[in-house]
């Protein structure tokens, strides 16, 4: 059983699966999160309230918060990339692409908005335009992204990651095939800007580097994570979410075991890891201050229709020692491999 008393449940959750959650980059009382349920969610956790819901007609994928605490961007489904006001609800649809919106992320650095879509392309917004500011095409379709200062990184089919330097986007700064060996799920960057971590279907995470000298590159490794064995076989499953703790850069991942570990990247040990959830992780996020941690229980639909738990999002209120980096002489701990 969770600690009741550092964890609860967040009230009205999502009542299909939920596609991501994440904190306000200022204020750690308000979370974003968006759902197959088509609706796009602003809860205050500190009050365990539900603040905000607009509802839509096809499933949203991603959300991320703007330039302010009452300014949200989603996508989903509908293909629209939309402008909420979250005190008054209304919204502001920037534009389309041709395929379903799956990533949607803000950044402070340019005032843009930086979409990726199933249909091969990766948009540039200004709010003050009636269409996308820049396009780029990809190759392959986009499955996740992220942004930190003025990096830019998009995990694609095909194991493949480009990575952009926002400030001048005519071509990717890098591209690589990744080291993993099946469909990536999740790529987060690390809060100090030297790289990001990635995951994949098959029980494993990796962490790269962007400075190509040999020395760096000897740093970047993968690790076996969220298995079991069961009847003497060992079952492998997906690692659904990646989240790093802003403070410390040690990490958070969740799979579709319903478990949820923090991993020392540097130390390359596991730190800790959190009774199973109800259902398996959808998603993970992090409050700017590091003490607060969402986690979203979700069946992710990875073996089709079955029965499944109530979707939920917990929050989790951390000691600092469930987080912080720890002496580095040991390896990840618990039957954690190197591959």
């Amino acid at each position: 059983m969770q600690d009741q008393s550092s964890q609860f449940e967040v009230a009205d959750p999502p009542t299909d699966g939920i596609t991501n959650i994440t904190f306000s980059p200022t204020d750690s009382r308000l979370l974003l999160a968006s759902s197959w349920d088509t609706t796009v969610r602003l809860y205050n956790v500190e009050e365990n309230r539900l603040q905000t819901q607009v509802k839509h007609v096809g499933g949203i994928l991603d959300t991320c918060f703007g330039n302010d605490n009452n300014t949200a961007y989603h996508g989903g489904l509908e293909k629209k990339v939309t402008k909420l006001d979250l005190e008054t609800s209304a919204e502001q649809e920037l534009g389309k692409h041709d395929l379903p919106v799956r990533c949607v992320r803000w950044s402070s650095e340019t005032n843009n908005l930086y979409t990726g879509s199933w249909d091969k392309t990766l948009r540039v917004w200004d709010e003050r335009s009636t269409e996308a500011v820049q396009k780029h095409d990809l190759p392959q379709k986009v499955f996740s992204m992220d942004i930190s200062n003025n990096r830019l990184v998009v995990a694609m089919a095909n194991r493949q990651i480009f990575v952009y330097d926002i400030r001048n986007m005519t071509e990717p700064w890098q591209t690589c095939e990744t080291t993993l060996r099946y469909m990536l799920k999740s790529i987060r960057c690390m809060p100090n800007g030297e790289g990001y971590a990635c995951s994949s279907i098959e029980g494993r995470v990796a962490l790269e580097f962007f400075d190509m000298s040999p020395e760096q590159q000897a740093r970047k490794y993968a690790f076996k994570s969220h298995r079991q064995t069961i009847n003497d076989t060992e079952v492998v499953y997906p690692v659904n979410a990646l989240a790093f703790h802003p403070i410390y850069g040690t990490f958070a991942s969740g799979g579709s075991d319903g478990v949820v570990s923090v991993w020392d990247g540097v130390n390359r040990k596991r730190i800790r890891q959190f009774p199973r959830y109800p259902d398996e992780i959808a998603s993970l996020a992090f409050s700017h201050d590091g003490k607060k941690l969402a986690i979203a229980s979700s069946y992710t639909f990875d073996e089709g229709e079955r029965d499944h738990q109530p979707d939920a999002i917990f929050i989790k209120t951390l000691d600092e020692n469930e987080c912080k980096p720890r002496t580095p002489n040991n390896n990840l701990g618990n039957g954690t491999a190197y591959v």
